[in-house]
């Protein structure tokens, strides 16, 4: 394999001026996810610990849930068509992931002459919303140069068309420095998908083929360490300003 800088994927990425920009918080009818004070109206894993918690008026988590299942938080209650706002910054990145590939808008890897993916190494937090219950659709959080939002179990499928693939693939890395705050909107319409990164359209109406009519939302746990060392991007996350509207 053959590794690149970081510097190399401004080659591939599209300008953020040529991306229509819509700021703005949650719509009229909007209601809380989070009250900012508990943990109410989330199922916290059984066994968890305290690695869920609210610090300072925020969902903070340290990625080391001791739940011996789900690790993830999810909503209590079930959505089906909806606008979700939602807040979330990366606190910190103590992993250097050392496999991070050049993903091209097709979605695909891109290759060296050797038929190997070109990899970099970037240092990695990772999480998600997780959308209708569902672990392989979700919108990443995280650092590759890809950007946040992509719906990366979709677009991995290789059994899904290549217009899917594409689909689910960020048009712009619009993320935030590290340890800043980023702003969500993500509606979920039948089996269409749109996210919003910070005011800038990232999803456009991505199809999801086989997605579940309805489940909970769920804010991703990932990471594992090994002899008291991370092995794998943790979700060292915060979140804030939870809003859903129904439609």
């Amino acid at each position: 394999m053959k590794s690149i800088s970081i510097l190399t994927i401004l080659l591939i990425m599209f300008p953020l001026a040529s991306v229509k920009t819509q700021v703005g918080g949650p719509s009229e009818g909007s209601v809380s996810l989070f009250n900012g004070k508990d943990l109410s109206g989330w199922e916290i894993p059984e066994g968890d610990n305290g690695h869920w918690k609210v610090l300072e008026g925020v969902i903070d988590y340290d990625a080391e849930s001791e739940s011996k299942s789900d690790k993830s938080l999810w909503s209590k209650k079930i959505y089906q068509n909806f606008v979700l706002f939602v807040d979330w910054r990366i606190k910190e990145t103590p992993w250097k992931n050392p496999r991070v590939p050049l993903v091209l808008p097709s979605g695909l890897h891109k290759l060296d002459e050797n038929g190997e993916p070109i990899t970099m190494v970037v240092p990695d937090s990772d999480s998600g919303i997780l959308l209708r219950g569902a672990g392989k659709c979700q919108a990443n959080i995280w650092c590759w140069p890809i950007g946040s939002g992509e719906v990366y179990g979709y677009r991995m499928d290789k059994d899904m068309p290549p217009e899917v693939r594409r689909g689910v693939t960020p048009l712009v890395n619009a993320d935030k420095n590290i340890g800043e705050w980023n702003t969500f909107k993500i509606t979920m319409a039948d089996d269409r998908m749109s996210v919003e990164l910070n005011g800038i359209k990232v999803i456009d109406n991505a199809l999801l083929p086989g997605i579940p009519l309805e489940g909970p939302i769920g804010l991703q746990h990932h990471g594992s360490k090994r002899e008291g060392k991370w092995v794998s991007p943790p979700s060292l996350v915060q979140f804030r300003n939870i809003y859903i509207k129904e439609l």
